[in-house]
């Protein structure tokens, strides 16, 4: 469908889910793909490779200036350049009265989820902006980034920001042919997912029973709205926050 033969692709938060999924998808459509994640993929990057594919895995925490830099040091060295991007790594936040969430516990989800999507763009930016050639860059938000769910009060504030990143980034490169896109998933079937609580859990049922779709979404249905933000097929889209969620934030 997607043809990225000899393109150069960074998928964080490659171990699990949807970017996974992504890296898969990317590798199968002919692309020089770095999986990077907290866990290193190794065993996921090595399974691509004997299946044919271009893979390799880099051990990566997105909180942390010198690993994001090392990664895309990595990926260049590897491969001569950098093409697209898919910043997927984020974690989810405990359900919990806003009056009652630790700091600690906001620092950890905003660390991740926000501050390692700046880093994360900051670093490929600088490396697609020296190169001077046509790139894109997707991030993850979240149907949280557009809409407000209780309980939930560090996860969506970090989603939210997620796309103020992006718009903004998106007006500084839509001239210099980079375009930086997101992605806002839904209740996707991932291990996320499936580590909720019972508490957790409940509160996903009720969410589910509102998805006008009335499923989960599978990880490759995020997937190939990723690649298709990097294709030429989305060579006009720039700074959007892309739904993928069964149609619940129309409903």
């Amino acid at each position: 469908m997607f043809n990225f033969t000899d393109k150069v692709v960074i998928v964080t938060g490659a171990r699990t889910g949807i970017g996974l999924s992504a890296a898969t998808l990317f590798a199968k459509a002919g692309a020089h793909v770095i999986l990077a994640g907290h866990h290193e993929p190794k065993d996921e990057a090595q399974q691509l490779v004997d299946h044919g594919y271009s893979a390799v895995s880099f051990k990566c925490n997105v909180a942390d200036p010198k690993n994001v830099a090392g990664m895309v040091k990595f990926a260049v060295a590897q491969f001569g350049h950098l093409d697209y991007a898919y910043n997927d790594a984020g974690i989810q936040s405990p359900v919990t009265d806003t009056a009652d969430l630790s700091v600690e516990e906001y620092d950890h989800v905003m660390d991740t989820n926000l501050k390692g999507m700046f880093l994360s763009m900051k670093y490929e930016l600088r490396q697609m902006r020296a190169q001077g050639t046509p790139a894109a860059i997707v991030n993850c938000s979240s149907m949280g980034g557009l809409v407000g769910i209780a309980d939930r009060t560090a996860y969506h504030a970090s989603k939210h920001g997620v796309l103020g990143l992006t718009k903004s980034s998106a007006l500084e490169y839509a001239d210099r042919n980079v375009r930086i896109n997101a992605v806002c998933p839904g209740i996707i079937d991932t291990p996320m997912v499936a580590r909720m609580d019972d508490t957790e859990r409940q509160e996903m049922d009720d969410l589910v029973r509102e998805i006008p779709m009335g499923r989960l979404a599978k990880p490759e249905e995020v997937a190939q709205v990723v690649l298709f933000l990097c294709s030429d097929a989305a060579s006009y889209m720039v700074g959007q926050a892309v739904a993928v969620d069964g149609g619940y934030t129309i409903h």
